[in-house]
Formats: C-alpha cells, structure tokens, sequence
C-alpha cells in the first residue's frame, strides 16, 4: 500500500565540511541528510510512546543525482513516506535548489522498524501508519 502524507521539508545550507576533492558536496553526504530529515521527520510527528517502542533501520538506499550543489549553496530537501508493506516502508527524497530550481538529487529509502527493546523488526501496525497517513 502507499500512503499520501504531507510532505517534511528542511533548509540546508551548504558548508565546506560537506565537499569532497572536486569541491561540490560528497555524495556521503546526501546519505547523511537523508537519514538527518527522515528522523526529523519522524520526531514532528510520532507520539512520545511510538518514539520509546521503535527504532529505524535502514535496509536500502537509492540515489539519482542529477546536479552538482556547491559551497554556500542553499538547498531545499523534501522528504514523504510512500509504499509501504508488513515490515518495511518506503521514503523519498528529493533535493532542490531553489536559487535555479535545479533538481540535486532524487532518492529512496527502505526502513525497517525496530522493536526499541528487543531491536528486532517490528510490524508495521495501525498506529505507524495513522501517523503518516
């Protein structure tokens, strides 16, 4: 099934920590701020219980780039829960600079919930996805 939430977005600015050798930002980094909006995304909307009972683990990553961002770039990074099945759940991604409207990167995720104490996979049950939804 796939859900149709609203969508999480964030500003980033970028900073020279975030290049690589050829000074645009490192693809490591995109991995990073991908998982950084997902968990600000889930902190805006879980419940204080659902935050105690799960933990997310990553299962997969897929990332499109399609532009080069640069220092002192400011970036706009977009993020929705989409598919999502017993146990896993799908996010994308999509970063844009607004400065061109030039698409950065497009991307996916699949997450695994986790039971927080036992930190074994989780069904995904009525109360996750009331929560996107």
């Amino acid at each position: 099934m796939e859900l149709k939430n609203s969508k999480f977005s964030t500003i980033i600015k970028v900073e020279q920590q975030h290049l690589d050798d050829v000074n645009h930002v490192n693809n490591v980094i995109y991995v990073q701020w991908m998982q950084d909006i997902a968990s600000m995304h889930w902190n805006a909307y879980a419940s204080d219980k659902l935050k105690d009972e799960v933990l997310w683990m990553i299962k997969r990553h897929e990332i499109d780039y399609y532009n080069q961002a640069f220092l002192h770039d400011e970036l706009l990074m977009t993020t929705w829960t989409g598919e999502y099945s017993n146990v896993t759940w799908k996010r994308h991604y999509e970063i844009i600079r607004p400065a061109d409207n030039k698409k950065i990167i497009v991307a996916a995720s699949v997450w695994i919930p986790l039971d927080r104490k036992t930190q074994r996979p989780r069904r995904i049950d009525s109360e996750l996805i009331n929560m996107f939804a």
